[in-house]
């Protein structure tokens, strides 16, 4: 009989291993250090978020995996290929960079947010999200996404005595539960019809199910992505999304907005193209109708915010967020139709990566400003030209970049990318239901870029910029900026994509 007990390949985990230990290592040491020397944490979880994302580097020659079945070696739970490679760089350098934001935040914060928690939080959470786009096996991604799921809960209603940010994570946390309770039904249905986890065996045996049981299959497929469609904020699982961000401390929601979403599409990704490519006809519709829903909702909800109003700079960017995952979506649904489904799925790749770095970049800036104005008004951005060149110039970029006008090129190479692929795809309706939303979109970005440059209000203020905050800005705009000037390195790079 053949050994059960089997090697493990601890480079190819290494990545959500490293975040997963430093994030123990902190909360220990947050027992033995004074409030004098509480930074220290957030310099350890900054070390060790670099340190996960640097030991992407030696995996990137080739495919690793890792708790393969005795017997299977091409059965595996945790496997290292292009794909997850790509998606644990965009989850561990977002987590990076919300790590710098917090950095900042907690100090401004003078002792108001437990800075152990935070960090051992938000290092257990970015862990879980590296693990997710490694898993194979439904029961492993179900766990990676709770994993990352449940500290998130947590970070949006750590502020103390704060009712808006208590409201926000039980919002989140009830919504979050149920979707995941649907989802958690049909991954027991998928399991009873087919007698596996694993999600290449579930691709072979989903397709010769007895007749009797077809019904019983589709249903499982159809619940199985209510999980990961709730944390990619699509229509109608968003209504948590505005109340969040803005309950949760800004860098939190910046993280939500960026990693949460990776989560929600790695997953989707796998499921769908991975597990399920038998039923495309299933999940295919399903995910048209949802991206056009989404980018639709979530253009028209940012494009009713009011200037004024607290926190509609959040608000503003928590409905952009919602449209723009209406546009990560259209790819996926792509899929189904589409004679080549890894081209499809690069366009979701490349979109997100961009993404990534423009919105976290907005966010930078918006923390920013917040130190000057907590409320944190969209109006509170006129004249910011005048005050800081700089960041306005910056944020003007960013807001560019997430409309797709140039010189925010790599903005404007996604959409046509993700265009592109919906017309391959035959999906022509859907993809002028974008074009309809990519102009909706324009209006609230532009006008929020115009503000930036108009005379201020009242004399120019003064934005100091802490160390950690600036480098988070510069990150990103550099990045942003190199991809627009090269637009084709995140193009070609994300079609490179291989389960």
């Amino acid at each position: 009989m053949s050994s059960l007990v089997q090697s493990v390949d601890w480079l190819a985990i290494a990545p959500p291993t490293v975040a997963a230990v430093v994030g123990l290592a902190v909360l220990v040491t947050d027992l033995f250090i004074g409030d004098a020397r509480k930074a220290v944490l957030g310099w350890m979880s900054v070390a060790g978020l670099a340190a996960s994302a640097l030991l992407l580097l030696p995996l990137r020659n080739g495919d690793r995996a890792a708790f393969c079945l005795t017997g299977a070696t091409d059965t595996c739970s945790y496997v290292a290929d292009r794909f997850t490679l790509v998606i644990q760089l965009l989850v561990l350098g977002g987590a990076l960079l919300v790590a710098l934001l917090s950095v900042t935040a907690l100090k401004d914060a003078d002792r108001e947010l437990p800075e152990g928690e935070y960090w051992f939080l938000l290092l257990s959470s970015a862990a879980g999200a590296a693990l997710l786009p490694a898993s194979r096996d439904l029961a492993t991604l179900i766990v990676a996404l709770e994993v990352a799921s449940l500290p998130a809960f947590a970070l949006v209603g750590i502020k103390r005595g704060d009712r808006k940010s208590s409201e926000a994570a039980l919002k989140f946390f009830l919504s979050s539960v149920t979707a995941t309770a649907v989802s958690l039904m049909g991954v027991s249905f998928v399991y009873a019809t087919t007698g596996t986890l694993h999600l290449t065996r579930i691709a072979d045996r989903i397709q010769h199910v007895d007749g009797q049981f077809h019904t019983l299959a589709q249903t499982g497929v159809v619940l199985t992505l209510v999980g990961f469609a709730f944390k990619t904020a699509a229509v109608p699982f968003h209504f948590w999304v505005p109340d969040t961000y803005v309950g949760a401390p800004l860098p939190i929601a910046a993280y939500l907005s960026v990693v949460g979403k990776a989560v929600g599409f790695s997953g989707l990704i796998l499921v769908t193209v991975v597990a399920f490519p038998s039923y495309a006809d299933v999940w295919g519709p399903a995910l048209a109708g949802l991206a056009a829903l989404t980018m639709t909702v979530g253009n028209v909800g940012a494009l009713r915010q009011r200037s004024t109003r607290a926190y509609s700079a959040v608000r503003l960017l928590a409905w952009s967020s919602v449209g723009q995952a209406g546009y990560l979506l259209v790819p996926i649904a792509a899929a189904a139709y589409s004679k080549d489904a890894q081209k499809a799925i690069g366009s979701t790749v490349a979109y997100a990566l961009m993404y990534a770095a423009v919105n976290l970049g907005a966010f930078a800036v918006a923390a920013l400003v917040g130190r000057r104005s907590p409320l944190n008004r969209v109006s509170d951005y006129r004249g910011l030209y005048a005050e800081s060149p700089l960041s306005a110039l910056v944020l003007g970029f960013f807001l560019l970049c997430l409309a797709g006008l140039p010189p925010g090129i790599i903005g404007l190479f996604a959409k046509v990318t993700v265009f592109s692929a919906a017309v391959d795809a035959g999906l022509g309706w859907l993809a002028v239901v974008m074009a309809v939303n990519v102009v909706i979109a324009l209006f609230y970005y532009l006008q929020w870029t115009a503000l930036l440059f108009r005379a201020p209000e009242g004399e120019p203020g003064t934005h100091r910029a802490p160390v950690p905050l600036t480098a988070a800005i510069a990150l990103t705009a550099v990045l942003g900026i190199v991809l627009s000037g090269a637009p084709q390195l995140i193009l070609r790079f994300s079609q490179t994509v291989l389960f």
